[in-house]
């Protein structure tokens, strides 16, 4: 019993760092409990008690994926559930190595499996443990090298270390290493943080502002509702253009018509007329279709108001805009009915007013894409995206953690627009300016508008950008070399 009490308490921890209080401290002990639950256990009894710490904890996490499929999420949480089972193995296996090896096993195994699931499947990297540490600026520095992955091995490193000295194992010269360790990815964090070598050295300024419509998910597509959703839009962007930007922001999927490439079509003539009225550079959600194929897009339109370029989203949020292996298993269509959206083939810069990326929706969770991006030329990220699907909650601070590491991965500033929230700035050292809210300091589900100043960075690539994730290819050759070391001695 009380191995299952500490299994759900290391859930909740762990589980209570993503919330939206900031709480990013509980997940440097969080695993803590589970390592002690695991203790003289079998294999299998440890899978089961990493099982049940999963069930828990995505519970707790992913709660308001109901708000769009009950049954997909609960598919989803006894999927997701299967690395913390694995993990639960991973350190009932780790139990007989020598501290030294244990410390430094238990994070790279965790390293891979979050590497793991957040490509498998389509992948769903959603709620990383490194993650949960997006406002701890000076830990997040090395992600310009390490990527995320790093950030969750630090995490998961210090969990080990706490545990082997509540249980004596940790001996001098291990925590020597360990201090080591923390001391120098401090000193590269506070090191960023005090001059502006985290910035990139790019001096071009340019202002921009993003509409945070807050417009409901029910009320979207509604027809009777479509004007008056088009008048908030152009209200707020003719408030924001009173601050001189070079280009205006809106969400994902923010016109509430389709886009064919009719230049005559009301809605969008509207919005068209707008860019010319304002002389302001506009780019906007919209879903659009090419021939029978449907696109979640960004489109954006100059300063004259006419519609220049088009890009259709890369990643797609499976049972969300398709429905993945529904011609093999014909029953996944039942788990959430949706229309199929199709991907987009190309990574577009957008070169006015100066050369942009935009990675719509959950995009920002793949860091692939805005590598891919920086290397294609662009000088900053933009992220539009909708969020009112799940709610008033953690969902949106969840999601918007990982637009501070794209950011601080690349050093690009990375600007964000979203329906409900949150919309705003993050510089290349991941601090958040220019936050829409609304008078009491709400930031989601309110409706406004923020103007900011981004620096864009030069041509340089950080070494994440340049090498990606050679971080998780050093923690699996780590691990492999453990496993055979192991077996022969076995």
């Amino acid at each position: 019993m009380i191995q299952v009490i500490l299994s759900i308490l290391a859930a909740c921890l762990l589980s209570l760092s993503f919330s939206s209080f900031n709480l990013w401290l509980f997940a440097w002990i969080g695993f803590v409990p589970l390592f002690v639950s695991i203790e003289k256990k079998s294999l299998f009894q440890s899978f089961i008690i990493g099982y049940l710490c999963g069930i828990v904890f995505w519970s707790l996490s992913i709660y308001w994926l109901i708000h769009v499929t009950l049954l997909g999420q609960i598919i989803l949480i006894l999927y997701l559930a299967v690395y913390f089972g694995l993990f639960g193995c991973a350190v009932n296996l780790s139990r007989s190595f020598p501290s030294a090896v244990f410390l430094f096993f238990v994070p790279s195994t965790w390293v891979l499996l979050e590497y793991l699931r957040s490509y498998l499947f389509t992948g769903f990297p959603w709620a990383l443990i490194g993650f949960s540490q997006y406002r701890n600026l000076p830990v997040i520095q090395i992600s310009d090298i390490t990527g995320s992955w790093g950030v969750s091995f630090l995490v998961v490193l210090f969990n080990g270390v706490f545990y082997a000295a509540l249980r004596k194992r940790l001996k001098a010269k291990v925590s020597l290493i360990y201090v080591c360790i923390l001391f120098l990815c401090l000193a590269y964090g506070f090191y960023k943080l005090s001059c502006k070598a985290g910035l990139g050295g790019g001096k071009e300024l340019l202002k921009i502002s993003v509409i945070q419509g807050n417009i409901p998910q029910d009320l979207k597509w509604d027809k009777q509702a479509a004007s008056g959703i088009l008048n908030d839009y152009i209200e707020l962007t003719e408030a924001a253009a009173g601050d001189n930007p070079s280009l205006v922001i809106w969400p994902e999927a923010s016109v509430p018509a389709l886009w064919t490439g009719d230049t005559a079509d009301a809605q969008f003539s509207r919005v068209f007329s707008l860019a010319g009225r304002i002389r302001t550079n506009l780019l906007i959600g919209a879903v659009s279709r090419c021939g029978q194929a449907y696109f979640n897009s960004a489109l954006f339109i100059d300063n004259i108001g006419k519609p220049e370029k088009v890009y259709n989203k890369l990643h797609l949020v499976p049972f969300g805009e398709y429905v993945p292996f529904k011609n093999t298993f014909p029953f996944l269509q039942t788990i959430a009915p949706i229309g199929d959206i199709e991907p987009g083939k190309e990574y577009t810069i957008f070169p006015q007013p100066a050369d942009f990326a935009v990675l719509i929706c959950f995009e920002d969770l793949f860091p692939e894409l805005s590598r891919e991006f920086i290397k294609k030329g662009a000088r900053f990220l933009v992220n539009i995206t909708n969020d009112a699907w799940y709610k008033q909650g953690s969902a949106p601070y969840q999601h918007f953690a990982a637009s501070v590491f794209r950011a601080v991965e690349n050093r690009v500033h990375l600007v964000r627009a979203a329906n409900t929230g949150i919309s705003g700035f993050i510089d290349p050292l991941g601090r958040l300016s220019s936050i829409v809210r609304d008078p009491a300091g709400k930031e989601i589900f309110v409706k406004g508008y923020s103007s900011g100043n981004i620096c864009l960075a030069p041509a340089r690539r950080t070494i994440y950008n340049r090498y990606g994730d050679f971080f998780v290819l050093l923690c699996l050759l780590f691990d492999i070399c453990v496993i055979i070391l192991f077996l022969r001695k076995r």
